[in-house]
């Protein structure tokens, strides 16, 4: 053990590449450069892909649930704790959970990433659609509206501020958790992170899979913005 005495830290060494690479810097732009086209990029397309699936599919499962819920409220707090009990369910967890049964396979990802969804879809949809004015509703009637055309000319173009919010924070929230998934299949920019994560934390790696996922949200958050404010100009009023 003599060899040992005096000796400094251990820096790791990361081989080949640029100064910055090797001294693993905090962004190296030339790892950036060279590895966009064979690993940030194809894994950003994988993220988005996952979550816009996910985010689709949760939309519509929670739509169908929100109409049974609004018009059968005995319903709506089955519906309601089922979602708030698969919301409180940690993600790895989740995703051991259900492994057994669907495997290492993009349908365990999808399935948790739908079930996190649900809760806030579900949750704005029936508030929304509860929110309309009864008066509204009365003088809807009043013009001989039927029951499908007062929800299709009324009460939904009404719950749409409400929903479309809801619809908000289920896709950040999804884009958040869909980098979890890279524990149970190499997709999405949760995969550079984990590799960076096994190669001595390199940094450059990790923070820009880690960045994109945030500019990735943020994108996606500012793109409902714009849809929200040309599907309600109402709401601007």
């Amino acid at each position: 053990m003599s060899f040992l005495v005096g000796a400094g830290p251990v820096i790791p060494n990361f081989g080949k590449g640029s100064a910055c690479e090797r001294s693993n810097g905090w962004f190296c732009t030339d790892w950036l450069h060279a590895h966009w086209g064979d690993t940030l990029q194809p894994a950003l397309v994988q993220h988005l892909w996952l979550s816009a699936v996910a985010v689709g599919i949760g939309f519509a499962i929670a739509f169908v649930l929100a109409l049974v819920g609004f018009r059968r409220r005995p319903f709506d707090a089955g519906i309601g704790a089922l979602a708030d009990f698969l919301y409180t369910i940690p993600s790895l967890a989740l995703f051991q959970l259900l492994v057994p049964f669907t495997g290492l396979t993009v349908t365990t990802v999808e399935i948790a990433l739908v079930s996190y969804t649900l809760l806030v879809l579900y949750r704005n949809m029936v508030e929304g659609l509860r929110g309309v004015p009864a008066d509204v509703l009365e003088a809807a009637r009043g013009m001989g509206m039927t029951r499908a055309q007062t929800f299709r000319r009324v009460e939904l173009p009404l719950a749409l501020p409400a929903i479309l919010a809801g619809l908000r924070i289920a896709t950040v929230s999804t884009i958040s958790v869909a980098t979890v998934a890279a524990f149970v299949i190499p997709k999405g920019l949760g995969e550079p992170i984990f590799i960076a994560l096994d190669q001595n934390l390199f940094k450059t790696e990790i923070l820009a899979a880690g960045g994109l996922a945030v500019a990735l949200a943020l994108a996606a958050d500012g793109l409902l913005v714009l849809g929200q404010r040309a599907a309600t100009p109402w709401s601007r009023a």
